[in-house]
């Protein structure tokens, strides 16, 4: 009875060594008396006790925080950046054979990543062009670790600190700035409004009557407001008298005769 229990206890034993569930996000890469086997899964898989060694790889992606980094811009400006690197493990055998610990090797290198690349680029690209640095940090990152069988599918700078004097400098150069658009701005209308204004008055002048009716349009903004006195001109069409035929003809003819009465008579000196 004792001998049944113990090769039962074994035979459990045995199992329990030798099958392995693995999951649809993992893979075991598997040693055999120190030789790569390969990687296995996901499902189930029957391993040959004392003599196989497994190490199990998750292949779901990794969030990994950079921390702030100290970076010098290349216009001599002290800020401090960190970002957010996502990646994953797409070759299991590569991750545990050609690096000993890939999530370290990746944290190191996205460190150096990005402050070299914060410390080429000028404080208004970090400020501006986060897409761009974003891309080159992504494209080194992805290049070094490609023989680990890592695949980063994303970097983000999350956050660029500037001193507080910079800052305030930096406000009062955007406030200089909305300054001289908004004088831009209002000399671009004056220049609108004379424009505007000179055809209008134009317009009048060369239109009959059209002084007239601007007037006739005025005069009741000008009387809605009490205590106001409100001088009514004589009517503008008297201007266009002198344009008519008849009086100038008449102008023209009186003209003639204070003439011919201003000239001497024959022999008078």
């Amino acid at each position: 009875m004792e001998t049944i229990l113990a090769l039962i206890f074994i035979i459990i034993i045995f199992l329990y060594s030798a099958l392995k569930v693995v999951r649809e996000y993992e893979r075991l890469v598997v040693f055999r008396l120190g030789r790569l086997v390969g990687s296995k899964g996901p499902g189930l898989v029957i391993l040959i006790p004392l003599i196989d060694h497994f190490v199990r790889v998750s292949l779901r992606v990794v969030t990994l925080d950079v921390p702030t980094q100290d970076v010098v811009t290349r216009d001599n400006v002290i800020c401090s950046v960190n970002a957010v690197v996502y990646y994953r493990v797409v070759d299991a055998s590569n991750a545990i054979v050609n690096v000993e610990n890939y999530r370290e090797a990746t944290a190191q290198l996205s460190q150096t990543t990005l402050r070299s690349v914060a410390g080429q680029a000028e404080l208004d690209e970090l400020l501006a062009e986060r897409d761009k640095l974003n891309q080159q940090i992504q494209k080194i990152l992805d290049e070094a670790t490609d023989p680990w069988g890592i695949k980063v599918t994303a970097v983000e700078i999350k956050d660029v600190g500037i001193p507080e004097n910079l800052q305030r400098a930096i406000s009062r150069q955007a406030a200089a700035e909305r300054e001289r658009r908004a004088a831009i701005i209002q000399a671009e209308g004056e220049k609108q409004a004379a424009q505007k204004l000179a055809d209008a008055a134009s317009i009048l002048a060369n239109e009959p009557g059209g002084l007239f009716v601007r007037l006739l349009r005025t005069i009741p903004e000008i009387a809605g407001q009490q205590g106001n006195i409100v001088a009514f001109p004589l009517p503008l069409e008297l201007r266009y008298l002198a344009e008519n035929p008849f009086i100038s003809k008449m102008l023209g003819r009186e003209g003639d005769d204070e003439k011919e009465q201003g000239k001497p008579q024959a022999g008078e000196k």
